[in-house]
């Protein structure tokens, strides 16, 4: 029976393992830490039965993976679940821009930019079954729809700030501005839009959906595939040299580029080793959660219905504030992103007090305490909010190292979202899933289509596998 050995447990090693055990392999999972997951996490960090997200939250691009509808995920106990609003983008004179599930709603609440919002994505969330087969992939193959891969890929290629001007509005501006700052990226520079347009389609097509029972419970939903196909994981296994890991017809590695350099060493092929090793990280986030009596109040009324909420104030003010954490040094008003999952799922809740999931871009490897600074931007614009907050627990970006290393200096991207990294993962080459070893490939984040909850770089790095095995006969 052919073998897989895949090395880390998480969205990403465990769609792959759970892929190549649905194909009949004989799968062993191991993982570092004493639970799989990864990113998609989840713990009761400040009371008892009040569930916070350690990382990944919110899954605009996870509901609609193919990866994940491989899986057939809602079969194994996974449910989404959408707060009334997808997004809100607060301004200081109290009104803010606002995202819903629906285009056409967005184009409502838009109003003088509605018009330019709609010829932006519709024609991509109509096809995005379709499109998306290319978009969560490499981008450097022949795409199965070439010219609707063309019309969502040209506005990508520009910063975020140029595509900005297409908006009159300022809520507009702010709300494109804050979701293309998920890429963790100065908003002036090149294919800044890819990252927020394809959270934008996505999110049309599916919603800013959050998993009952907290993320985990995507991971769980993986593990009970795995395991009905006969695959066995071990916990608490951190492999640090090649040789720990059994032999096996293929190795999957969900581990960043600077692990498998050190864990390979000289069995690398020398080009494979070096760009490794000058695999580029990118900025950090420092999170902070808050149990909150309440909930928020904030002074915008769109945002308590929004289970993500942007602070950053203008489009000038987030860029800005993005620049600074990328040449390394810290803003005084950092960009903030905050998680109100429970809209959408009551039961992370205890009674009257409610998970509240924030984090800030902070430079990498950042060092001091951030937490003011994020209180700081919530109470900007939801005065009072400090007097409801009854806990608060931090997680720094040496905590999140700590807690994941894939996560080194705080990056949760598994790298930045440079343009050579974004189009080739961690090497210029047509498979960006081989690692230069025969039968050895990387699944983490770093490959494309890069970090989410959607598990697709797994997917893609089984796809080689199986090919590997099959050209084979192992």
């Amino acid at each position: 029976m052919t073998s897989a050995v895949v090395v880390g447990g998480g969205p990403n090693g465990l769609a792959a393992a759970a892929l190549l055990a649905r194909a009949g392999l004989a799968v062993t999972l191991l993982e570092a830490a004493d639970e799989v997951g990864g990113g998609t996490r989840s713990y009761e960090a400040l009371l008892p039965g009040l569930l916070h997200d350690h990382c990944s939250a919110i899954h605009p691009m996870a509901v609609t993976s193919p990866a994940l509808r491989a899986l057939d995920l809602e079969r194994h106990g996974l449910r989404w679940l959408l707060a009334d609003l997808d997004c809100v983008h607060p301004l200081d004179d109290g009104s803010a821009g606002v995202l819903a599930k629906s285009v056409e709603d967005t184009v409502r609440m838009l109003g003088a930019d509605g018009d330019r919002y709609r010829a932006l994505v519709e024609p991509s969330v109509r096809r995005w079954d379709a499109l998306a087969q290319d978009v969560m992939g490499p981008l450097l193959r022949i795409p199965s729809h070439p010219l609707l891969l063309a019309r969502f890929g040209l506005p990508t290629a520009l910063p975020a700030t140029a595509l900005a001007r297409l908006f009159t509005t300022p809520q507009a501006k702010a709300l494109w501005a804050g979701v293309a700052a998920h890429a963790f990226r100065p908003l002036h520079r090149p294919l800044t839009s890819a990252i927020g347009l394809g959270i934008l389609t996505a999110g049309h097509a599916a919603g800013w959906a959050v998993a009952e029972g907290g993320s985990q419970a995507i991971a769980r939903a993986m593990e009970r595939v795995l395991r009905q196909h006969g695959g066995t994981i071990h916990t608490g296994v951190r492999v640090t040299d090649h040789r720990q890991i059994p032999p096996a017809d293929v190795t999957l590695l969900d581990l960043d580029p600077g692990q498998i350099a050190a864990i390979y060493g000289d069995r690398l092929p020398r080009r494979v080793r070096a760009a490794h090793r000058r695999f580029r990280r990118g900025p950090a986030a420092f999170k902070v959660d808050l149990a909150v009596e309440g909930g928020i109040p904030w002074r915008n009324a769109h945002a308590r219905r929004a289970g993500t909420v942007h602070l950053g104030g203008t489009i000038t003010e987030v860029a800005r504030a993005e620049r600074e954490v990328a040449a390394g040094r810290m803003p005084e008003r950092p960009f903030v992103l905050v998680g109100q999952q429970y809209l959408a799922d009551p039961s992370r809740s205890v009674g009257d007090v409610h998970p509240v999931w924030a984090y800030a871009h902070v430079p990498y490897g950042y060092d001091r305490d951030a937490t003011q600074a994020v209180l700081g931007q919530i109470e900007r614009f939801a005065p009072g909010a400090r007097e409801r907050v009854l806990g608060v627990q931090v997680t720094s970006p040496r905590d999140f190292a700590e807690f994941n290393p894939n996560f080194a200096g705080g990056d949760i991207m598994t790298g930045a979202e440079t343009v050579p990294q974004l189009l080739l993962g961690t090497r210029p080459t047509l498979d960006p899933y081989s690692t230069g070893l025969p039968g050895v490939f990387q699944c983490s984040a770093a490959t494309p289509p890069g970090p989410g909850a959607h598990g697709m770089c797994g997917a893609k790095a089984a796809a080689a596998a199986l090919r590997h095995v099959g050209a084979t006969g192992a």
